[in-house]
């Protein structure tokens, strides 16, 4: 099936605006301003707007806005994160309860179960696609919250600036007025004085002597006003031509540049969440109904959902249940019973039956219930079962006819043998006990039972891994890194690296319980070399790998040290992001790191791959973060991006926080 990365369509921020002069790359094709082409008449008249008085103003005001539209959406795109984060995660725990429902055994069995797991494989591969989408949206609204941060000094900056240069030209202009109002009211005063002289000496207040001193000294006065108002319209004058010809331009210059880079920023972030929209949509889509054109072979394409649904026969799954039990002793039709009269009492005693008939009847009665206990009693059940006696099949007794298949005695269990579950002829002999030992199972692969088939191989837990914390394993097998993880990194190596969807795409969860117990059995026996002892499903391996870091008691990367490594993974610096996480490595217990550093290597060979599986680091480190880190580890679904940020520098700085020797 096509997968759609959501993680992969991930694209730098906007540019800051530290450097606001600098053109814009994206502006035109991200939402620019203006239109591509513009009349010189829209020109002019939007130019009379933004270089009048009000420009500075009314910029600053659009680009408030501008700053304001940016965070919503960037609050937006958090919250809508946080709730596909949620629904991932419900989606992903409701599917696994669902599998664990279908394969017990007091739920039907056949095509229903086989469709129960195939569903339980496309709620994975949803909630795989609703985990990257949150992750993507939790980075677009980081690098949104960024950039409007980042404009939002550039606007204060441009605010103090620009006006401030407006204020002074406001200032010296009414300065200007008020001297030219001084002047006038002197100039006014002075003609009144000099016009009432000429008329008559005798309407002077104090004479002729006084009248002409007053008129001079009113002469001086305006000549002074004069003087003082001609010099602060110039200063005004000077001032307004210094402000239309390099205050307001540049001003104006930034502040839409500012506007630009903030719009360019948002609709970049709103064509990216539509994209991913899609993508998800598309996602969701192709793992519920695949192209059967892309798949290739249709024979081998993957099914759709409705196709999963629709191979479900109830009467097979009827005819089977009931013809399951056509063994059972049960069944077999009684023999009339007849009076005999003794011979004591003048009876005729009964036909003889030959010996060899005799014999032949308790062959077949003896493989008849030994049929019938294997079909009852070998499909997996609970490990709490009350044990079953196992029945003898030959004259002589078994070493011990009250043991039980499910218990597991450490002293004996190598020794007990078993008879074969099948019926025999009248002719061969019942074939000789072979012993029911974990050597035997893998070194025996054929006769694994078949993938979805009605049979499930049981095996009692000798050397329990999944469960088991690393140190335990560790002092108990003496490798530092698991026998179950080297195998599948030995297989994944081997037959899955060109993959595509390689630890992404869900395996066969038959396969998985299947593998799982082997390796609960005696992990030292699997060998993944050879495919037949995984069924060929390089994916139910990359699946086992997972659910056995899933099932620490504690994680990979321990709980201990959980929210140190939140922490760096906040580290904007990608140098000192690394050095601060690789500090923290080092510092892990011995087992924990061991097994790391082989995981991380072998993840590093995975990506090496990308052209053909398709999965880089990030594509990884969403599938690996909370795996490796623990979904209940003390944080909240809100870390699952520094979940992801922490595997990620990890992968892409392989060889300087491990060696690959």
């Amino acid at each position: 099936m096509a997968d759609v990365g959501l993680h992969d369509g991930l694209a730098p921020s906007a540019p800051s605006p530290q450097n606001a002069d600098a053109p814009l790359a994206s502006a035109d094709s991200a939402g620019h301003l203006a239109s591509p082409v513009i009349s010189d008449e829209l020109k002019a008249r939007m130019d009379k707007v933004i270089y009048s008085d009000i420009g500075i103003t009314t910029l600053l005001t659009r680009l408030k806005q501008s700053v304001a539209s940016a965070r919503d959406f960037s609050t937006f795109l958090k919250k809508r994160s946080v709730l596909e984060e949620e629904h991932a995660q419900g989606l992903r725990k409701l599917s696994r309860s669902l599998l664990d429902a279908s394969v017990r055994t007091d739920n039907r069995q056949g095509t229903y179960s086989q469709s129960h797991n195939d569903l339980s494989g496309f709620h994975d591969r949803m909630a795989d696609h609703g985990l990257q989408f949150a992750v993507s949206l939790q980075q677009m609204a980081d690098d949104l919250h960024e950039l409007a941060s980042n404009i939002e000094r550039g606007r204060k900056q441009w605010k103090q600036t620009g006006l401030s240069a407006e204020k002074r030209v406001l200032e010296a202009e009414a300065a200007a007025e008020k001297a030219k109002a001084k002047y006038e009211s002197l100039a006014e005063q002075y003609d009144r004085v000099k016009t009432g002289d000429k008329q008559s000496g005798k309407f002077g207040l104090k004479g002729p002597k006084s009248a002409a001193q007053h008129e001079e000294e009113l002469l001086r006065k305006v000549q002074n006003a004069d003087s003082d108002y001609a010099s602060k319209v110039q200063a005004a004058q000077a001032a307004r031509q210094e402000l239309i010809s390099t205050h307001r331009p540049q001003a104006v210059h930034n502040i839409q540049q500012l506007i630009s880079e903030c719009d360019s920023g948002l609709a970049l972030q709103l064509q990216k969440f539509a994209t991913f929209n899609e993508k998800l949509l598309l996602g969701q889509g192709l793992s519920i109904s695949p192209l059967k054109e892309v798949a290739g072979n249709a024979a081998t394409a993957p099914k759709s959902l409705y196709e999963v649904v629709q191979q479900i026969d109830n009467q097979k799954d009827y005819r089977d249940y009931v013809l399951s039990h056509q063994n059972n002793p049960g069944v077999v039709a009684s023999e009339h019973i007849e009076y005999k009269r003794h011979p004591t009492l003048g009876g005729t005693p009964g036909p003889v039956v030959p010996a060899s008939q005799t014999n032949t009847q308790n062959k077949r009665r003896s493989s008849m219930l030994l049929q019938t206990f294997s079909q009852q009693h070998l499909p997996t059940q609970p490990a709490q079962q009350s044990p079953v006696p196992v029945p003898a099949a030959a004259p002589a007794p078994a070493p011990s006819t009250q043991q039980s298949y499910y218990v597991h005695n450490p002293d004996s269990f190598s020794s007990p043998t078993f008879q074969s579950p099948y019926p025999v002829n009248d002719g061969p002999a019942v074939p000789e006990k072979h012993p029911l030992n974990p050597p035997f199972m893998a070194a025996a692969p054929s006769s694994l039972p078949p993938a979805g088939g009605n049979f499930q191989q049981h095996l009692p837990p000798l050397k329990p891994v999944f469960g088991v914390s690393l140190e335990d394993l560790y002092a108990r097998d003496g490798t530092a890194v698991p026998m179950i993880a080297y195998q599948c990194f030995q297989a994944v190596e081997l037959f899955g690296l060109d993959m595509e969807g390689i630890y992404r795409l869900s395996g066969s969860a038959n396969h998985i319980n299947q593998m799982k117990q082997l390796f609960d059995n005696d992990s030292s026996q699997v060998d993944f070399t050879n495919p037949e002892n995984f069924y060929h499903d390089v994916n139910s391996v990359a699946g086992l790998l997972k659910q056995f870091f899933r099932d620490l008691p504690d994680p990979l990367f321990t709980s201990h040290t959980y929210s140190d490594f939140v922490n760096a993974a906040r580290i904007d610096d990608d140098v000192q992001r690394r050095d601060s996480i690789h500090a923290l490595v080092n510092n892990l217990p011995d087992a924990h790191y061991a097994t790391l550093r082989a995981l991380i290597l072998h993840l590093n060979k995975v990506q090496e791959h990308y052209t053909q599986n398709r999965m880089n680091a990030g594509n990884i480190a969403i599938c690996f973060g909370p795996t490796l880190m623990g979904a209940n580890s003390g944080g909240n679904v809100a870390d699952a991006g520094w979940q992801v940020r922490v595997i990620e520098t990890i992968l892409l700085n392989t060889f300087q926080i491990f060696d690959d020797d």
